[in-house]
């Protein structure tokens, strides 16, 4: 280990103050359960660490002026657990049901998940389809930007956790006729990484039947998570139904660019996220008439 002082601060501001104290040599950490993982292969280095799972303001999940916050400490058991989330967020519920084992979802946050800006990070993912605004507060400063615009590249964050703190995440609540959902494919089981996964959130009109809007966050297809924008364009104005989507899956097959890995073969992966994306709203909408497996 290389830090020297290891703080559990009560408050944010006190989290805050032991930053500014160290002037960028402190390192936030929550679950930790990415780091430290990563210290093992390259040591982080840092005077201290400061916990701040024990700030009962980032553990809230709640809703307030037309949004649904989940605070910077919540975990993803405490997603997967949230009667709120089920009801207004199925799409990160699900992502985060699919996140490791018991033990790391009950220690691992969705804030880590989005810090350490892996391309396929579920609850990325699905905070991406949600359109989700992350909530920053670095010294007196605070500012919002989109979770997509934080991710710069594989491991690579605009978020400085050595001197930038998530206090939470937000997104619209749901009106009646939207929906949402979740898929993901991976070779063994939930602690594999995933061949790709997939999230969406869409409107319908008030047939329940054509699609108003659309959006759909799929990885690892990028260096960051992947907006599949041709794929919303060709569903917006269609009525969901097996041709349809049968149409959709070749779409988002020839949208994304894949690379071949140890994992699975491009080809592979561009055939398997056409299906996932047809499973995904078939789950959700229960259509008639797709076959589950391609």
């Amino acid at each position: 280990m290389t830090w020297e002082n290891y703080y559990m601060p009560s408050s944010i501001e006190e989290a805050l103050s032991f930053l500014e104290k160290h002037q960028g040599e402190a390192r936030l950490i929550a679950g930790g359960t990415d780091l430290m993982v990563q210290h093992k292969s390259e040591p982080l280095k840092a005077e201290a660490l400061i916990d701040t799972g024990g700030i009962p303001e980032l553990q809230k999940i709640y809703e307030d002026n037309g949004r649904i916050y989940v605070g910077g400490a919540v975990t993803h058991s405490q997603v997967v657990n949230s009667q709120l989330l089920k009801e207004k967020g199925r799409v990160l519920v699900d992502a985060a049901r699919a996140v490791g084992a018991l033990q790391i979802r009950n220690v691992g946050t969705v804030a880590g998940n989005v810090v350490t800006a892996q391309p396929a990070a579920d609850t990325a993912i699905a905070l991406v389809a949600l359109d989700a605004l992350v909530h920053i507060q670095s010294g007196t400063e605070k500012l919002e930007k989109s979770v997509l615009d934080t991710f710069l590249g594989p491991g690579k964050s605009s978020i400085n956790p050595s001197k930038e703190m998530i206090t939470a995440f937000s997104y619209p609540i749901p009106i009646s006729l939207e929906r949402t959902g979740f898929v993901r494919f991976a070779r063994r089981d939930s602690l594999a990484l995933p061949l790709v996964n997939l999230g969406f959130w869409l409107v319908l009109r008030d047939d329940h039947k054509t699609v108003e809007d659309i959006r759909i966050a799929v990885g690892p297809m990028s260096t960051v998570p992947f907006r599949a924008r041709e794929t919303e364009a060709h569903l917006k104005g269609t009525q969901i139904n097996d041709e349809e989507l049968a149409k959709a899956g070749l779409v988002i097959a020839n949208e994304v660019t894949p690379r071949d890995s140890f994992r699975g073969s491009a080809k592979f992966k561009k055939h398997l996220i056409g299906v996932a994306l047809k499973r995904a709203i078939k789950d959700v909408l229960d259509v008639k008439g797709v076959e589950q497996d391609d």
